[in-house]
């Protein structure tokens, strides 16, 4: 069975950006509340939500740091060529 993770994230422009955004959420802010708020993508719209996907279905930098990730654990900023990313894994299977 190909393992699958449920992620939301919250999609800025610069690393300064994401890192304040980090610390907001390390201290109680809503991640939702905040990628409704901030995120330069769509699903911020959902509170972020990506939905399941699988390997080879996000850029290699997201993707890896989803899968490593911990269910429920926000991750440090992540570069993509879209640019920087909070991620929000919230199941696995």
């Amino acid at each position: 069975m190909t393992e699958e993770v449920r992620a939301s994230h919250i999609l800025v422009k610069t690393e300064a950006e994401a890192k304040n955004l980090y610390e907001e959420i390390k201290n109680g802010k809503d991640f939702a509340a905040a990628a409704a708020e901030y995120s330069e993508c769509p699903s911020g719209a959902n509170g972020g939500d990506l939905g399941y996907f699988g390997r080879g279905m996000m850029v290699k930098p997201f993707e890896d740091a989803a899968f490593d990730a911990e269910v429920g654990v926000v991750t440090n900023p992540v570069q993509t060529q879209f640019g920087w990313h909070l991620i929000l894994v919230t199941d696995k299977k």
